[in-house]
């Protein structure tokens, strides 16, 4: 028995993804799922770019404003979620089309990675205050001990997946990159047809995330910035792009030019992450928005598509 179709759109921020999603929808009796880490959270509207009404074009949209700011989101939930929003479309005798730049997200959903959920426990909350008393190169230390293969590829100052890969040998007495092998054992029950869009020319891709800022300035960013601050959020929301660039200028360190110029540079640099991430999947079908028309691409997108079906 075929397995059934789900089409994916990758690529980095302001390239395009909600609106190619949302034709490959069109074309095919489609609806749209959010593979965004920042969408999932009510509120936070401007600053993730999270599609209007009318970008939408009446096509059903899962997994956006679906928590509030305050709560925990991991990738295990996204997984959860998304699985059952492109299993209800597939019911309807829809196309699922995941869109998003998330790449972990991605990725756990293609590989139907299978990672032990640890929210809050007894030796995350040791491990947190080893840290604080310790240092991350302490904990980076003692993990290169225990898992050589992960901390290799975990930077010195990077807290949160320093603490993850501890917390799951301590709790698993296996290391996180057993578990990420075990993980992918079961195939995924869904054929994937990913699609990504990107520029040759770097520059272009830049330039539009300069005009998405200053068109977000537009939307009302500062207010909606000012209300994220002054509201209780989690520590996951608290990475959004869109805030914490401005928060310098909200306590007076520096002035507004400033600032929008440290957030469009953080946002290009998040753009090359995304790209870097994207780039090391050898599944994916890339087409380039500076070398053809709106038209051109859609058609392109399309034509892939139907050869998966």
């Amino acid at each position: 028995m075929t397995k059934p179709l789900v089409a994916v759109v990758v690529g980095p921020t302001a390239s395009g993804k909600t609106a190619l999603a949302v034709e490959i929808a069109k074309a095919f009796d489609g609806e749209v799922v959010s593979a965004d880490s920042m969408q999932i959270y009510k509120g936070m509207d401007i600053a993730t770019a999270k599609p209007t009404q009318d970008e939408m074009q009446g096509i059903p949209h899962h997994l956006i404003s679906i928590i509030g700011a305050d709560e925990v989101f991991s990738v295990n939930h996204f997984k959860l979620e998304a699985t059952k929003a492109i299993d209800g479309i597939l019911s309807k005798g829809k196309l699922p089309v995941v869109a998003g730049g998330t790449g972990f997200y991605i990725d756990t959903l293609v590989n139907n990675t299978e990672f032990l959920d640890y929210e809050k426990n007894e030796i995350r909350e040791r491990l947190l205050k080893r840290l604080a008393n310790e240092g991350a190169e302490a904990l980076h230390k003692e993990l290169s001990g225990l898992d050589p293969e992960t901390a290799e590829r975990i930077h010195l100052n990077d807290e949160k997946r320093i603490i993850r890969a501890l917390e799951v040998y301590y709790s698993t007495g296996k290391t996180i990159s057993e578990q990420c092998r075990l993980s992918h054992l079961k195939e995924s029950k869904y054929r994937f047809c990913i699609i990504g869009i990107n520029a040759l020319d770097r520059q272009i891709l830049y330039d539009r995330i300069n005009s998405r800022v200053e068109k977000m300035l537009e939307e009302g960013l500062l207010k909606e910035a000012k209300d994220f601050f002054e509201s209780s959020v989690s520590a996951t929301a608290k990475q959004a792009i869109g805030y914490k660039e401005l928060k310098p200028y909200f306590d007076g360190i520096t002035n507004l030019e400033e600032a929008v110029e440290k957030l469009k540079m953080e946002t290009r640099r998040y753009a090359k992450r995304q790209l870097t991430w994207f780039r090391k999947r050898d599944n994916i079908n890339w087409i380039y928005i500076d070398t053809k028309s709106k038209e051109e691409i859609i058609s392109e997108a399309l034509d892939i598509v139907r050869s998966f079906k």
